[in-house]
């Protein structure tokens, strides 16, 4: 990655390195950043019409394919939307991989009413 030294970047090229091919998911306000970086790596992207979509189309990739998958979520909605279909990844053992966006440290927890906000993002993904 030289010359390119963004965070979405660094992302691409770790789970590329890691042996991702294709990423799932839709583009959105908190998620430019991972797509810039997408855009400079090999991997490919498909746009799914929602993210549990996306969610189940990264498991039947790894499932037939035998490559772990990825997908690109918004903050709020796009990981309450993919929950299902990673709850189903998890109990399966397929190898997929969920990258979220998050809202600023800063307004975590505060119910300030930011795009997308939810209280707990980390809680509602937990076991």
């Amino acid at each position: 990655m030289p010359g390119n030294s963004s965070c979405g970047a660094a992302i691409a090229g770790l789970i590329e390195a890691y042996g991702v091919d294709t990423v799932f998911g839709i583009p959105g306000v908190h998620t430019l950043e991972l797509y810039k970086g997408l855009a400079s790596s090999s991997m490919r992207h498909v746009l799914p019409r929602h993210e549990q979509a996306a969610g189940f189309m990264a498991d039947g990739y790894a499932r037939s394919s035998g490559r772990p998958a990825a997908c690109y979520v918004i903050t709020g909605p796009g990981v309450t939307n993919i929950a299902t279909a990673l709850g189903q990844a998890m109990s399966d053992s397929v190898p997929m991989l969920v990258i979220s966006s998050v809202n600023a440290r800063a307004d975590l927890g505060r119910r300030r009413g930011r795009l997308h906000e939810i209280t707990d993002q980390q809680a509602v993904m937990a076991r």
